[in-house]
């Protein structure tokens, strides 16, 4: 007797996820990095350094604290130690009690011998140039390390603090839910031409114009070409 075949059940295909078409052209992108530059040509971080190591103990410093108290904090410490040899021999109880005016100063400074020692047994105690080294150091992250980078060594990274967060979501130009998706939706939009000072330009924007609760549109250099549902002009 012959088996009848039962025919397969046809395979259900998922619907093909739609992109979402960006909300700026390559042409509103460029223009607002144009304006950018134009009104700001040479942007600067705000934390005070005077060679590659100390800006990356500034900025390890500066999680979760202001630029201003770290500079506060940071100037004295500086004077007496400009390397990790001299930080080292200073030791944790000196770079304690110079730093304890900003967050989380036990740990930092815990940190920053840490991270001296490191220099000084693994890299000669010169800063490396490279993000995966740099973030081998203790208290160092990806957004340190992108910082060093672009600072110290005129690499163009982009380093995604709150305020470049914020301003990638807010505007639409880098939509993202974790800071490397900001990160490498940035890398993707940026012209060559903007990239080094790219994020600079965005934090100083989102900490001085773009505000968190109340942006000052009306200050805005690129308000014309903001497409922000949040846009107050």
């Amino acid at each position: 007797m012959a088996q009848t075949k039962i025919p397969a059940k046809p395979v259900a295909r998922k619907p093909s996820a739609r992109r979402k078409k960006p909300r700026y052209t390559k042409e509103e992108i460029r223009a607002i990095f144009a304006r950018f530059h134009e009104i700001n040509p040479e942007p600067e971080g705000e934390l005070d350094y005077t060679n590659p190591y100390t800006l990356l103990v500034a900025v390890a410093l500066s999680a979760q604290a202001t630029d201003v108290g770290v500079n506060r904090a940071t100037r004295t410490l500086f004077e007496l130690a400009d390397s990790p040899q001299k930080m080292l021999a200073l030791g944790e109880d000196r770079v304690r009690d110079e730093i304890k005016t900003i967050g989380l100063f036990r740990n930092k400074a815990k940190n920053v011998i840490a991270m001296s020692q490191m220099l000084v047994d693994d890299f000669g105690g010169e800063v490396p140039r490279t993000r995966e080294e740099l973030e081998t150091l203790p208290g160092v992250g990806r957004k340190t390390a992108n910082v060093v980078l672009n600072i110290a060594f005129g690499q163009p990274t982009i380093a995604v603090d709150t305020h470049l967060f914020r301003i990638g979501n807010r505007l639409g130009i880098a939509p993202g839910k974790t800071p490397l998706e900001v990160e490498k939706a940035l890398e993707k939009i940026i012209p060559d031409e903007y990239r080094l000072h790219a994020h600079h330009w965005l934090i100083l924007h989102g900490r001085y114009v773009c505000k968190a609760r109340t942006p000052d549109c009306g200050r805005c250099c690129i308000a014309d070409l903001c497409k922000s549902p949040e846009k107050r002009v």
